[in-house]
């Protein structure tokens, strides 16, 4: 069965430049930060041992999901990103979040053991965000991007999949979730090699579980790139459909996760 993305699947295969998209999830920024996923520990443990030191920059933070997370584990992290209103969620929570795009974020002077980016360096370019990753690491610093991707039973990925076509048939038509975030994986990898400055990039795999309730999977899926850009009426017939889906399967279901990422440290030199 295909693996269903958190992100709509653009045509040109340049996310970052649909800055609409981009910019819609902080609509609901407290549904958001209440509803998305946290990242598998095993994910945050390696990136923590990766890096050279435990002083983070966390590109495209949102509401600080991961930022949280890295703070719990002894990290230090400043957060950058394009949307006040998803900063505001972050910073309420004690993470310290500045606005701007990565590309074009001024750092002054300032330098990091890691920069990460989680759920988000699609919406970055990718040659430019890593060559600008290079300029604020230190010696060895680690760049690390990552993505979810999720496989609800077929059942719900089919009712979801109906009825967006019949409420948004000019809505992006979902890809299976692994193919997209893979692409997303390429593009990463291939601006770090591009952008020059770092090692070999490699990849990382992590696959878990969640359980969802059905109020639960439904707060999650307003959340998302096909939806935020609906208008309310259009999000409740989504809702509703799948809603009666999952009712039917027993009110709630296990939720297939695999995370991919790629991460590279920056080079000693020639």
């Amino acid at each position: 069965m295909p693996t269903v993305s958190t992100e709509p699947s653009p045509s040109d295969r340049q996310p970052h430049l649909l800055r609409d998209v981009a910019e819609s999830f902080g609509v609901d920024a407290d549904r958001y930060d209440r509803a998305r996923p946290r990242y598998p520990d095993a994910l945050i443990h390696r990136v923590i041992a990766a890096s050279p030191g435990v002083e983070f920059l966390d590109v495209g933070c949102g509401t600080g999901i991961g930022a949280r997370q890295y703070r719990e584990a002894g990290v230090t992290v400043l957060g950058v990103d394009p949307d006040a209103r998803m900063a505001e969620v972050a910073r309420r929570s004690g993470i310290e979040v500045e606005i701007g795009n990565f590309e074009t974020w001024d750092p002054a002077g300032r330098t990091f053991d890691a920069v990460v980016a989680g759920q988000a360096w699609h919406w970055v370019d990718p040659v430019l965000g890593a060559a600008k990753a290079a300029r604020v690491l230190r010696p060895h610093g680690l760049l690390a991007t990552y993505w979810h991707v999720f496989d609800p039973p077929s059942e719900i990925a089919q009712a979801f999949d109906d009825v967006l076509g019949r409420v948004a048939p000019d809505a992006p038509l979902q890809i299976p979730g692994l193919r997209l975030q893979e692409e997303n994986l390429t593009r990463a990898l291939e601006g770090i090699r591009t952008a020059g400055g770092f090692t070999e990039p490699g990849q990382w795999r992590f696959e878990w579980h969640r359980r969802y309730t059905r109020d639960e999977w439904l707060d999650h899926l307003a959340t998302t790139g096909q939806l935020t850009l609906l208008g309310p009426g259009e999000v409740a017939t989504v809702r509703d459909a799948v809603g009666a889906t999952i009712d039917a399967l027993g009110g709630s279901f296990t939720m297939q996760y695999v995370t991919l990422a790629a991460a590279a440290s920056l080079s000693a030199g020639p």
